[in-house]
């Protein structure tokens, strides 16, 4: 139990942080899933526009902490290696 309140406004911080990189993590997740469906369906326009969102999410997620920038770079290249090698 925290006994200060440095300690206790660190734990608020740490849950609302967690919230939010869960949920993050999640979205990125449910792009990714959109755009498995569009590469499935292989309508040219709809696998476009679900990359540069799920690019977008990937990005955005990132920047703000929720996943390393590695493992963002190597997210994106091997869904743009997915394309490359249906095409």
């Amino acid at each position: 139990m925290a006994h200060s309140n440095q300690q206790r406004k660190r734990i608020r911080q740490d849950a609302k942080h967690t919230t939010a990189n869960v949920a993050r993590r999640s979205r990125v997740s449910t792009f990714i899933k959109k755009f498995e469906e569009a590469l499935k369906s292989a309508d040219k326009s709809a696998i476009a526009t679900n990359f540069r969102a799920v690019m977008s999410e990937l990005s955005k997620a990132a920047q703000k902490g929720a996943i390393t920038k590695g493992s963002a770079s190597r997210k994106i290249s091997r869904l743009s290696a997915r394309i490359n090698t249906r095409a």
